[in-house]
């Protein structure tokens, strides 16, 4: 436990006491006046009514649309289901630099609408609402959905036998159950949305800004750390509150419900009121989360010859000192890198947690090891930026940073997918190995490793593709001549020029092929046991 202690103690709690220290510590003495001074700004209080309302609303439509598609994948079976449940679930892996820029092919310049009707809504609250709902689909389908179709439909049964209408035993039966779940999806989008960056940066424009959003421009275009720090603070403290009430819904879920088999809830559709929900949810599915990237790809390829491709690998556009396509050899170097780290602590981590003899205090690690899954991205830069910039740990000019920082948000991943396995081997194994000799290396090799194989994998492929699509910490820490693929696609986006868009096209389209390659291979993998996402 003491090296992953070490490396939270440094590469998250030191940066983070970094900021507190930037924002309310002047000439030797505490200001906590400022934090009033900085949220009682105009500008500032428009950030932060913008933030919480775009939230609430996304978190509104993305349940009023997708809570229909949570029954359609609980209760009916129909041809190609498993199918679509991976489409649904592909944008959810998307970096949202990906997610922006397909939208920013749907609805902005030169976009599907633009030629069509003449209509555009980039820079507009309605592109970036519907981005958001775009990511956030799967997140209520799989949270929902996946309790939905555990819940015994015998009881609902029961209740109809007994003279109650259909609408009746639903609410009477069925809603309390899902209250709990529903309530705790709603909690995760609010907290996704509440943070927004990716999507907000490219489909905002100068007019829209989250709290994320403008702690990045006071950092790196204002250049009022104190402000950003102040901001930082503020959205800390609502993040931790969403993880609260967000960890005591999740308890809920847990003890009030007794659960059958999936397998056997869902049936054929019955009836035109089913075949019409049915046709609903697929047309919103096509329209919502597959035209997207299909107009993302077809622009891609609106140059000749694979023109925007072979773009990729020329150094005379101006934007990049190296051509684009080397940005893909970055990510995957930085991602294999923060990989490794993240396998390491996280593992570290998991097999210290699994012990049956484990004190309070180890237990108490893990819900510090989440932490950096509620701080945003950003922060988490920042943080980087202002921390580590000096003796004794100077890591300004040094490649290592930018894994570092993904290792931060992909070690949790490692933890919530190993743990449960580690908890599952059976102890006296280790017990038997041990006492006919075996070395405690050879008791993890022998014992511990072929169970937790294939855990493993599935860990590290999270790890792999939260940091392949990484955006908001590593804006910050990217050397200008070596940017991350999430890095170089917002920069083309930010130049003018019809050659910078389809390159940054096509840069997404690459993106999204590994992210949802990734993904195919991780469902393939996965088990019951292999972890909590």
């Amino acid at each position: 436990m003491a090296l992953p202690a070490a490396f939270f103690a440094v590469f998250f709690a030191w940066p983070v006491a970094a900021i507190v220290t930037r924002g309310l510590r002047t000439d030797g003495a505490w200001r906590f006046g400022r934090i009033a001074d900085v949220v009682t700004q105009p500008g500032i209080r428009h950030v932060l009514w913008f933030t919480t309302w775009q939230a609430l609303a996304s978190t509104a439509l993305t349940l009023l649309l997708a809570l229909p598609a949570a029954y359609v994948f609980a209760r009916l079976d129909f041809p190609g289901k498993r199918i679509l449940r991976a489409v649904v679930t592909v944008p959810f892996v998307l970096p949202t630099v990906v997610v922006g820029s397909a939208f920013l092919a749907l609805v902005g310049r030169g976009g599907l609408l633009d030629e069509l009707w003449g209509v555009r809504l980039d820079t507009t609250v309605w592109a970036i609402l519907a981005a958001h709902v775009f990511f956030n689909y799967a997140v209520v389908v799989r949270t929902v959905g996946g309790l939905w179709a555990q819940l015994d439909p015998r009881q609902e049964q029961a209740a109809r036998m007994l003279g109650a209408s259909a609408a009746r035993a639903w609410r009477k039966i069925t809603l309390p159950a899902l209250v709990p779940a529903v309530a705790a999806a709603a909690l995760m989008v609010f907290l996704f949305t509440f943070t927004s960056f990716g999507v907000v940066q490219i489909l905002g424009g100068p007019t829209f800004s989250t709290l994320e959003v403008e702690i990045y421009r006071e950092t790196s275009e204002v250049f009022d750390l104190a402000t950003a720090a102040v901001l930082t603070l503020v959205q800390f403290a609502a993040v931790g509150a969403i993880l609260a009430v967000h960890a005591w819904t999740v308890r809920r879920r847990e003890t009030a419900l007794r659960l059958v088999d999936a397998s056997g809830t869902a049936r054929r559709p019955r009836g035109a009121g089913q075949w019409t929900l049915l046709a609903g949810v697929l047309l919103t599915v096509a329209l919502l989360l597959v035209l997207p990237l299909a107009v993302l790809v077809r622009r891609s390829l609106d140059a000749p010859g694979l023109g925007y491709y072979r773009a990729l690998t020329e150094t005379d556009g101006g934007t990049f000192l190296m051509a684009p396509l080397h940005a893909v050899w970055t990510s995957l170097e930085y991602a294999v890198a923060a990989t490794a780290i993240a396998v390491l602590i996280g593992g570290l981590a998991a097999a210290a947690l699994a012990r049956r003899d484990a004190g309070r205090l180890v237990r108490g690690f893990d819900a510090l090891l989440m932490l950096p899954l509620g701080v945003s991205a950003v922060t988490v830069g920042f943080g980087f930026l202002i921390a580590l910039d000096k003796p004794p740990l100077d890591l300004r000019e040094s490649w290592i940073l930018v894994p570092l920082a993904q290792a931060l948000v992909g070690a949790p991943f490692v933890v919530r997918t190993m743990l449960p396995v580690l908890r599952a081997v059976d102890g006296r194994l280790r017990e038997a190995a041990a006492v006919l000799g075996a070395s405690p290396w050879r008791v993890w090799r022998e014992v511990d490793l072929p169970l937790v194989r294939r855990a493993l994998l599935v860990a590290a492929g999270f790890a792999f593709a939260v940091s392949l699509g990484e955006f908001g910490a590593t804006v910050f820490i990217a050397r200008p001549d070596n940017p991350t693929l999430p890095v170089a696609v917002a920069r083309l986006l930010s130049r003018p020029g019809d050659l910078n868009y389809g390159q940054a096209m096509a840069l997404s389209t690459i993106l999204m092929v590994v992210c949802a390659a990734a993904l195919l291979v991780l469902e393939r993998l996965r088990t019951d046991r292999t972890g909590e996402f």
